[in-house]
């Protein structure tokens, strides 16, 4: 887009925030918290794919004996946020445009004028090889996991696999083993690729490692099994160590540094390298917990509000 092209779109915008939030997972959520009380103009734009939206229930969460559903979560700080005042959507945010006084955000049947944006974005997880409906099943019944950190606490004691390989693959492995005797890493596609330091790791922790495929899931006698190197075998929980896409993709038209992996670059105070765009959550290189994004949720909020005040005083 050129410019003059960008300028008239701008000219054109009816809708105008002071911040526009992309992303209505914990870190974004939290921000329009944060916002909406600072008495500033947010708007969230929520394509509802936040990893905690999948989670049956997260038991690790402060504050939640018993635990809580990620969907019951999620809706309890959206509600809090619109009592606060600010504006929910959903819907998916297909560009985003850098202009001297702010930004452009293209959405799929409207454009919004932000004097800031926060990328709440987060990461999709990559999955095994399964159908929707068994994955889904799977992962409601805590057959599948993606977070030891957030559930090691629930496979003490049982049977566990890792599907991966490498290093990544074996850490999680290794990590497991504080919780449960019994834990096997199996890799995705056929032989693993492990070095021989590896290998002496795994032998050390007493990781059993199995070579893949590991494909053809099923849930037989509550528990997952799946085909492998080894034959046929079942767990009671597995943990796909398989990566994850890494949603930043909006920034990279604004010039904003990103690590190798994609992970947006930020400051001690969330801010991106371009200027007026802030980066919280999942899509910033960190531990990967709904505490951590939420708390850099409430760091990039105020830091957005003192950099908006610093360009115009924020007076009532």
């Amino acid at each position: 887009m050129t410019q003059d092209a960008s300028n008239e779109a701008i000219d054109a915008v009816s809708n105008w925030y002071d911040c526009v939030i992309v992303g209505g997972g914990p870190a974004g959520l939290t921000a329009a918290i944060y916002l909406a009380r600072f008495h500033l103009a947010v708007r969230v734009l929520d394509a509802g794919q936040s990893r905690t939206r999948l989670i049956p229930k997260t038991r690790n969460h402060a504050g939640y004996p018993g635990g809580i559903a990620g969907i019951e979560l999620l809706n309890r700080m959206a509600a809090q946020a619109e009592e606060s005042g600010a504006i929910l959507t959903n819907g998916r945010v297909h560009d985003l445009v850098k202009h001297e006084d702010g930004f452009l955000i293209r959405c799929e049947d409207m454009n919004l004028h932000a004097r800031s944006v926060l990328l709440a974005t987060g990461v999709t997880n990559r999955r095994p090889e399964m159908t929707v409906d068994l994955h889904d099943e799977a992962l409601g019944r805590g057959l599948i996991r993606y977070c030891p950190i957030c559930d090691g606490f629930e496979v003490t004691d049982t049977r566990v696999a890792v599907i991966g390989t490498g290093s990544h693959g074996l850490r999680e492995a290794i990590f497991l083993r504080s919780f449960t005797a019994d834990v096997t890493l199996i890799a995705p596609d056929g032989p693993h690729a492990l070095e021989d330091s590896d290998r002496r790791s795994a032998a050390e922790a007493d990781v059993v490692l199995i070579d893949g495929p590991a494909d053809d899931f099923s849930i037989d006698d509550a528990r997952l099994s799946l085909a492998t190197g080894a034959g046929r075998l079942s767990f009671d929980s597995i943990y796909p160590a398989l990566g994850s896409i890494i949603r930043s993709e909006l920034a990279r038209p604004t010039g904003a540094e990103m690590s190798d992996e994609g992970c947006l670059l930020v400051d001690a105070h969330q801010r991106t390298t371009c200027a007026g765009l802030y980066a919280a959550g999942d899509v910033v290189l960190g531990l990967d917990q709904i505490s951590h994004a939420m708390g850099e949720g409430g760091v990039a909020a105020t830091t957005i509000r003192n950099d908006l005040a610093k360009l115009r005083p924020l007076l009532r």
